[in-house]
C-alpha cells in the first residue's frame, strides 16, 4: 500500500483545495487567518523548490464579502446578495494570497471559473492552456468559482468538485483537500467516540459513500459528501486524492510527518486516464487525414502539425473531438482539435511559422497537441 509520503513525494502537479472554514476564523465577522496563510505560503515555496507545480483552489470570497457588507446570517442571503458578497470579498481574498506568497518571493494569478468553463471543451482547452502557461512561469494559479455571475444552474456549489475537475483537466497527480477532520471515518467522529479512521480507499463504492456524514460547519458549502464525490472525480481522472486536516500549521509539509489522513488511490496515471477519456468519445465531429510522415511522428509521441495534414472532412469547432486517419482511410487516433474546421482547411500543409500569415497573430503551432490525443 502506498504511503502518503510516497504519494506526495512522487507528485509533480498538485491541486490544493482550501475551504472557507480553513482560511477564516470560525466567525463570519473575522478576517483571514494571515498567520496560517503565511505558513501555507512557506510550504508552497518549499514544494516549488522540489520542482512541484502548485495550483490553489480557494473558497472565502463570499465569507469575506459578507463581513464587508455586514451580511452576518448566511442562511438568509438572496442570490444577488451572495453575488455582491463574492464581488466585495474576492479582491480582499486575492490580496491576502498575494501578500502571503510575496513574502517568499512567489507570484500568483487569479482565475475565476464556472461549471461551463470546465465542461464545454473549447472553454476547457482555454482554461487548461492558461493554467499550464502560468505554471510554466512558476506563477501559482489561485482559482475560485465565479460566484459573482454563476447561478444555481451553472455553478458547482462547492469548491471540492471544482478542484477535482481542474485536477483532471490539467492532468494533476494529486488533489489535496484541506478539511476540518483528519480524513474519512466510518461514522461521524464528532458524534461517535469509537469512529474508525479510514487511511486508504482503493475503490469508492456505496459503502464508502455512505460513510460520509452531513455538513456541520456553517462557513462551508461542502462537507464529507462533496469531498467523496470530488475524490471519485479525481481518481477516475488518474489523480490521487487526499483529505487531511488543514488547521495544522504548515498544512502541506505536515502531511509527510503526520500521516493521519485519507488517501484515495488512482489506478491510472493522469495522462493515461485523459487519453482514455478522449478515446471514449462517442460523437466524432470530423476527420483529419494525415500523410505517412505525420503518422510516424504521432507514433513517436509528437503533436499533430498542420504540415502533415492532407485533407479535412466535417464541420467542427475548436475543442471538438475528431478522428485522425492515414491516407489509407484507417482510423489511427482521436484528439481534441485546436482549430475549427474552417481554419483547419486554410492551414493544411503549412509550416508552423506560416500559420500567422494566414490566420493572424492569434494562432497555435499544433493542430492537435499530443496531450489531447489518444492513439488507437
Amino acid at each position: 500500500m502506498a504511503r502518503n509520503i510516497d504519494i506526495i513525494g512522487n507528485a509533480k502537479k498538485v491541486i490544493v483545495k482550501i475551504g472557507s472554514s480553513i482560511l477564516t476564523d470560525n466567525d463570519a465577522k473575522s478576517p483571514i487567518r494571515h498567520v496560517w496563510l503565511d505558513k501555507l505560503a512557506q510550504d508552497i515555496m518549499a514544494w516549488q523548490q522540489q520542482k512541484k507545480q502548485i495550483v490553489i483552489v480557494t473558497s472565502g470570497s463570499i465569507v469575506l464579502g459578507r463581513s464587508i457588507l455586514k451580511y452576518y446570517d448566511k442562511n438568509s442571503l438572496k442570490l444577488e446578495e451572495k453575488q455582491a458578497a463574492a464581488a466585495a470579498g474576492q479582491s480582499l481574498l486575492m490580496r491576502a494570497y498575494e501578500n502571503a506568497l510575496a513574502k517568499f518571493g512567489l507570484q500568483c494569478a487569479q482565475i475565476l471559473l464556472t461549471l461551463e468553463d470546465t465542461e464545454q471543451r473549447r472553454r476547457h482547452l482555454n482554461a487548461r492552456a492558461t493554467i499550464h502557461e502560468l505554471l510554466s512561469h512558476n506563477i501559482i494559479p489561485i482559482i475560485n468559482e465565479n460566484d459573482t455571475i454563476a447561478t444555481d444552474e451553472i455553478r458547482y456549489g462547492d469548491n471540492d468538485r471544482l478542484a477535482a475537475r481542474i485536477a483532471t483537466m490539467i492532468s494533476a497527480d494529486l488533489l489535496i483537500m484541506l478539511s476540518d477532520v483528519d480524513g474519512l471515518y466510518d461514522r461521524n467522529p464528532q458524534q461517535y467516540e469509537n469512529a474508525k479512521h479510514i487511511p486508504y480507499v482503493n475503490i469508492i463504492n456505496k459503502q464508502i459513500e455512505d460513510m460520509a456524514g452531513e455538513q456541520t460547519n456553517p462557513l462551508s458549502n461542502g462537507g464529507m459528501i462533496t469531498k467523496i464525490a470530488a475524490a471519485k472525480i479525481a481518481v477516475n481522472g488518474g489523480c490521487h486524492a487526499l483529505i487531511a486536516n488543514g488547521h495544522k500549521e504548515f498544512p502541506l509539509s505536515t502531511l509527510t510527518t503526520y500521516n493521519k489522513a485519507t488517501a484515495f488511490i488512482a489506478i491510472d496515471k493522469p495522462q493515461i486516464a485523459r487519453k482514455k477519456w478522449i478515446q471514449g468519445s462517442i460523437h466524432l465531429h470530423g476527420v483529419i487525414m494525415i500523410d505517412d510522415g505525420a503518422v510516424q511522428a504521432l507514433k513517436a509521441g509528437k503533436s499533430l502539425l498542420p504540415a502533415g495534414v492532407v485533407q479535412i472532412n466535417g464541420h467542427f469547432q475548436r475543442g471538438d473531438t475528431v478522428a485522425i486517419h492515414n491516407v489509407q482511410h484507417q482510423h489511427i487516433a482521436t484528439g481534441l482539435t485546436n482549430y475549427d474546421s474552417r481554419n483547419c482547411s486554410k492551414i493544411i500543409g503549412l509550416n508552423s511559422h506560416d500559420i500567422a500569415k494566414v490566420l493572424g497573430n492569434d494562432t497555435r503551432t499544433t493542430l492537435i497537441h499530443r496531450d489531447d490525443m489518444s492513439m488507437l
